[in-house]
Order: C-alpha cells, then sequence, then structure tokens
C-alpha cells in the first residue's frame, strides 16, 4: 500500500514585506509553509493574503503564531522597535536585516536574554533571484547551530544556505566582506568606463574585453589567501609592489589625459605607496592588508 500522506511543512513567522521579505514569503508559501506575516504597512502584508498567507495585526501576534520567526526589516533598529513587546520565549528568531557583525552579536545576547535561539543571516542575492534554485542566491547563517540545523531545509526553501559559524556576527562579516569586495570591483569597472567614454570606442565592444580580464584576474584571491596564511607575502609574486608602484604613473597620467578623475584608484594606490616605503618592495599586494588591519598606519 503507497503512502501518499503529504509531509507537513514548517510553519514560519515573518516579519517584514518590503521586496525581499514579500519574495521570501512568496518563496515558502509555494512550497507549502504555512506562513504568518506582519509589516509595518499592513498594506503589503495583505498583498500577501491572496497568495495564502496569514495577515497579523501586530508583530507580537505574528511572533505567537508560530516558534520559527524570520525578520527581514529595514535596519537592526527595526527589529529591536518590532519585538519590543513580543514573548520571544521559546522562539527560533532568524535575523535576515541586513547589519553589522557587532549588530548580530549584540541582537544574539538580546535574543537570548528574552529566551529565544537566534540565527543572524547575510543574504547573498536580491529578490528576483529568490525561489529560483539555479540563481546561485544563498544566504549565510550564524548563530545557534542547533537551530540551524533543527530548520536547515525550510530555510534553504528561497536561497541556498551556507553556515558561516557559531559566532552570531559571522554571517553579517561574510556578507560585508564580498559586498566591499564587489564595491572595489565597480569601483574599477567605473574607472575603466570612464577612461574610453570620451573616444570612438563601443561600451559593449570593450565590455567582454574588461569581464575577461577580471575574470582572468579573479584567481589573486586564491594567492592572497595562501601568503595570508604562510606569512610569506614575497613567493611567486610575478609583479612585485616596486613595479606595480611605477606603474601606476601611467595609470595617473592617462586619467589626466582623458580628463578623467583618479578619486576611485588614488586612496589604493596611497596604501601602496606607503607599504614600499616601508620595505616591501619585494612583495606583491597581499602586505596592504596589514596595512588596512592596522588602521592604515
Amino acid at each position: 500500500m503507497t503512502d501518499n500522506a503529504v509531509v507537513p511543512r514548517t510553519p514560519l513567522t515573518l516579519l517584514g514585506a518590503g521586496a525581499m521579505g514579500t519574495a521570501l514569503a512568496r518563496a515558502w508559501l509555494a512550497a507549502g509553509h504555512p506562513v504568518t506575516v506582519w509589516n509595518r504597512t499592513p498594506a503589503r502584508a495583505r498583498a500577501l493574503a491572496a497568495e495564502g498567507a496569514t495577515v497579523a495585526a501586530s508583530a507580537a501576534e505574528a511572533v505567537a503564531a508560530n516558534r520559527l520567526v524570520v525578520a527581514c526589516l529595514l535596519d537592526d533598529a527595526s527589529v529591536g522597535e518590532a519585538l519590543e513587546g513580543a514573548d520571544l520565549t521559546g522562539r527560533d528568531l532568524v535575523n535576515l536585516t541586513t547589519g553589522t557583525p557587532d549588530q548580530g552579536r549584540t541582537r544574539a545576547a538580546w535574543a537570548r536574554a528574552r529566551g529565544a535561539r537566534f540565527l543572524d543571516g547575510g543574504i547573498m542575492a536580491v529578490p528576483p533571484m529568490v525561489g529560483q534554485p539555479e540563481s546561485g542566491g544563498y544566504v549565510f547563517y550564524s548563530g545557534s547551530p542547533e537551530l540551524f540545523e533543527e530548520h536547515r531545509d525550510t530555510l534553504a526553501v528561497p536561497v541556498g544556505t551556507r553556515w558561516a559559524g557559531a559566532d552570531p556576527g559571522f554571517a553579517a562579516l561574510h556578507d560585508v566582506a564580498l559586498l566591499s569586495a564587489m564595491s572595489g570591483m565597480f569601483a574599477g569597472i567605473t574607472h575603466a568606463f570612464a577612461l574610453i567614454r570620451p573616444e570612438d570606442i563601443a561600451p559593449k565592444d570593450f565590455a567582454p574585453l574588461l569581464m575577461g580580464w577580471l575574470t582572468a584576474m579573479a584567481p589573486a584571491v586564491h594567492q592572497t589567501a595562501d601568503q595570508l596564511e604562510s606569512g610569506d607575502y614575497a613567493s611567486n609574486v610575478v609583479s612585485n609592489l616596486a613595479m606595480q608602484v611605477a606603474g601606476n604613473t601611467t595609470l595617473l597620467r592617462t586619467a589626466e589625459e582623458q580628463r578623467v578623475s583618479p578619486e576611485l584608484l588614488t586612496p589604493y594606490m596611497a596604501l601602496m605607496e606607503r607599504r614600499l616605503a616601508q620595505g616591501h618592495g619585494d612583495e606583491g599586494g597581499t602586505g596592504i592588508v596589514e596595512l588596512l588591519a592596522q588602521g592604515g598606519v
């Protein structure tokens, strides 16, 4: 005899129905999870009712509805305000609100003091990626290992999951570190397009060249990691710091000739020059990590 019984899905509460919260709610609802939703602006929450969500009149009411509570709000202060009057005893609080490592650690202690287990999350996706298994999106999680293991399958429904560690601040730290690297890459992309902008060079023709070059340079992250772990910053260096600093003159002169501001490049170049002045011309760029970790001194 075949058992055709439907396996019940974990019910959950979602606080926040902005663009990301709405995408998360829809993914859970589509997978059969009962979802109770609350939003400070009620109209956004009511829009999910037509898709099967239960709309709570208050955050406290929403928290009371389910043990698993996911917050996806504007900022850390919004989380504190929304949950101020809620009873968190026995609840599993998963905070997907963008924040800093220290905010994650402080919010974890705050939740534990109120009787809740806590996970902090760093979302590495944008709303259109949510609910799309092949999108490559995922969320970093850190905090209670027991909470993560118990709810891993439910948390993996909207996007993939990646465990960052028991330190509640590690999810945000991984998130911000990756976003910071992205910002630096975008700065370089912006400067490159600015250089060609005045010329008869089609941006669409230049784009695949730029993408190919950045892709070819990407493996440098592994060399940086190897050097940081070994402490040897000079081994297997192809273009040393002395050579790079000398080459910066050409980059700056070209920017001047093209009437392009060098302000996206000069902060990094200044660090390169400082490291070189300290006698590290035979290194690559890894030693600049040490300068930054010491506050730039």
